[in-house]
């Protein structure tokens, strides 16, 4: 699937392709899946992501947390090594995004 592409798992939800790179040149286009995606589960595939900038960890976080306070089951699997990297260079435990995390 391409970045931004969404497929719909009928147990699951909905699932979001992240881009190569989630940063200022990528999150508005993210941000706007994001929307579409609203008041269903989500599953955001990160296996793909390279880098991640400090705008794209922002949207993350406020998926994470917008999903969960809903009540809606939220997650970012499968991810890259490099992201759960990159999410540890920020001091974000990498498990946070895993579905039984809420």
């Amino acid at each position: 699937m391409e970045m931004g592409q969404t497929r719909t798992d009928e147990t699951a939800g909905n699932s979001l392709v992240l881009p190569a790179r989630l940063d200022a040149a990528t999150v508005a286009g993210v941000a706007e899946g994001l929307r579409a995606q609203a008041g269903a589960p989500l599953r955001l595939d990160g296996g793909e992501v390279r880098h991640l900038g400090g705008l794209g960890l922002e949207l993350l976080l406020r998926a994470e947390r917008d999903w969960r306070r809903t009540g809606l089951a939220f997650a970012v699997l499968p991810r890259s090594q490099a992201l759960n990297d990159a999410l540890a260079d920020f001091g974000i435990d990498p498990a946070r995004f895993d579905p039984e995390a809420a």
